[in-house]
């Protein structure tokens, strides 16, 4: 008697969605919940012996550490297979510049998610030459989110400053992100 191999249980249902190109990341942005992504996208990319056409990233997170988010999207955007992105339940910060990063014209918002754009938080104490390090940083990663969105939405710095990156925080549905170009599709 014959297996099909499709029809074989895996370990769990994440193996199982990971065996067929999708991944689930419903977690707060830390280092625990983006290790396995990288690892998944290395391992398409690098040791599966038949490649898959497309790897498909459904994102539901309220955000998290921005270092993490950027390595994450660095690997993504390094990607030989496209990184198709779905947004769901709700996107924002960290989350959002991930799902961001989806390969041009997959990048998709289900009807109901709810999408937060904002400045990101920082603060530190110490002494002045290291204030003045974590004004560089701070100066830094703003300017590298601004550059994302740019590159992901096609705006031009001063609506992305003015519109989605103001001081206060900015809620979207999925059909206003649409017109600003942070998704593709809403469906």
């Amino acid at each position: 008697m014959t297996q099909d191999k499709d029809l074989v249980l895996a370990d769990s249902p994440s193996q199982a969605l990971n065996d067929h190109g999708i991944m689930v990341l419903m977690n707060e942005i830390d280092t625990d919940s983006i290790k396995p992504v990288v690892e998944w996208i290395l391992h398409e990319n690098h040791v599966r012996k038949k490649k898959l056409k497309e790897l498909l990233l459904m994102v539901c997170s309220d955000g998290g550490d921005l270092s993490v988010a950027f390595a994450l999207i660095d690997v993504m955007r390094n990607s030989r297979i496209p990184v198709k992105t779905v947004g769901l339940g709700s996107v924002g910060s960290a989350g959002l510049l991930i799902f961001l990063a989806g390969a041009q014209g997959r990048r998709i918002l289900t009807p109901n998610t709810s999408v937060l754009s904002h400045q990101f938080s920082w603060g530190n104490e110490g002494k002045a030459h290291e204030l003045f390090a974590t004004i560089k940083e701070f100066e830094l990663t703003h300017k590298r989110m601004v550059d994302h969105y740019r590159v992901c939405t096609g705006l031009d710095d001063e609506t992305i400053k003015r519109v989605l990156l103001p001081p206060q925080d900015v809620y979207l549905s999925a059909t206003e992100a649409l017109e600003y170009g942070i998704c593709d599709h809403v469906a």
